[in-house]
């Protein structure tokens, strides 16, 4: 029974441990699925940084130096010939009303190639025409919200006090970390600016996409969009730049070694687990020399050398460590199985923290058993003989 409740502080240890690496992993697979299925070749420019009436400065994305017409001049200047698509994009949070049932959605004011550089599609009707204003496409969350079904086409939808027209449905896009992507209510951004924003924001964009002609043509594409719109806005200096651009490997990197330290550290974390199982290993090995003394005075009297009374304690301990490290190895892998559908997040098993998780085990087993078996093989055998 002690020998049962040792291994099981193991077991626990390596069963963290595996599941720990697992959801850190999955995660990091997980963001980066999402960021990459916007496209390989996909660059993001966002506005540069605010300052409000006190004086604090917000970061990227917080000011509003991007406007539609930055994309439109990017959509036609000859200065970007590796772009092959533009597309802008204008949220707010929005309250919308379909007969009594009313639901707060992102509503995005977008250009007419939206569709194709986020990689987009309609499942049910049409997309809403670039110069329409009275014209909304809904994502499958927001239309069940809104009207409990998705087949919504030419039904009517109240956004900031104007009616517009359901023209089509987009298909699910699912969720990532931050948010639903199918709740969601596109319209066109004259019907954006002029109906739902107005005022001295209503040329201002909160996102400009480029698509590159392809994957091979990031880089350029990223210089000479940074150039014209260096020129398009009369900055001499990059460095003074009101906009910055990012490209899918940029953000998958960044998330990857975010999730790569949070991964380590959680698994440091489950690993004091292990080091409280290892003071069990050599706790339960210290009880079994003082319960075996006279038979280890026996096997010295009959001629057993320190080296085998050693082997014999420290065989013991490392078989306790290992078959705690399998049964754990197990348990992590079988709960691998399961979490995934009640997080909703994936989890990768890696086989190297399943091999090490088990080669760490023994080890603690081992380390652990040295002083009881330094301590049993230094016993004198007369001592050992007499002991009760």
């Amino acid at each position: 029974m002690r020998s049962l409740l040792t291994v099981l502080g193991i077991l626990i240890g390596i069963a963290a441990v595996i599941l720990t690496v697992g959801l850190g992993l999955g995660t990091q697979k997980d963001v980066s699925e999402q960021i990459s299925s916007l496209g390989s070749n996909l660059l993001i420019v966002t506005p540069g940084s605010s300052t409000d009436s006190s004086g604090v400065r917000g970061g990227f994305g917080t000011g509003a130096t991007l406007t539609v017409s930055d994309a439109d001049a990017m959509a036609s200047s000859v200065a970007v010939p590796d772009v092959a698509a533009v597309a802008a994009e204008k949220t707010s949070s929005e309250s919308v009303t379909a007969g009594d049932t009313n639901w707060t959605t992102t509503v995005t004011g977008v250009t007419d190639d939206w569709l194709t550089v986020r990689s987009r599609t309609v499942s049910i009707g049409s997309f809403v025409d670039p110069d329409s204003t009275n014209e909304v496409v809904l994502g499958p969350s927001a239309a069940e919200e809104l009207f409990g079904t998705t087949y919504v086409v030419g039904q009517t939808a109240t956004i900031a006090g104007a009616d517009f027209n359901v023209v089509g449905v987009l298909a699910a896009e699912g969720s990532n970390s931050t948010s639903d992507l199918d709740d969601i209510a596109i319209v066109s951004m004259p019907a954006m600016a002029d109906t739902i924003v107005g005022g001295t924001q209503r040329e201002s964009v909160n996102t400009i996409y480029l698509k590159a002609t392809d994957t091979d043509t990031i880089s350029a594409a990223n210089q000479e969009a940074t150039n014209l719109l260096l020129n398009l806005h009369s900055i001499t200096n990059a460095d003074n730049a009101d906009f910055t651009i990012s490209s899918q490997d940029s953000l998958v990197s960044t998330a990857t070694s975010v999730y790569r330290t949070l991964t380590v550290l959680l698994a440091g974390i489950a690993a004091l687990s292990l080091l409280v199982g290892g003071i069990g290993v050599m706790n339960i090995m210290l009880v079994s020399v003082t319960e075996r003394t006279r038979e280890i005075g026996l096997r010295k009297a009959l001629g057993a050398p320190p080296g085998a009374i050693r082997r014999q304690f420290l065989v013991e301990a490392s078989i306790l460590g290992f078959s705690g490290g399998i049964v754990g190895a197990l348990l992590g892998i079988a709960a691998a199985k399961v979490l995934p559908a009640l997080l909703g997040s994936s989890v990768v098993i890696s086989p190297v923290a399943v091999v090490g998780s088990i080669g760490i085990a023994v080890a603690i087993g081992v380390i652990f058993g040295v002083y009881p078996a330094v301590r049993a093989a230094r016993l004198a055998p007369i001592d050992a003989l007499r002991a009760e």
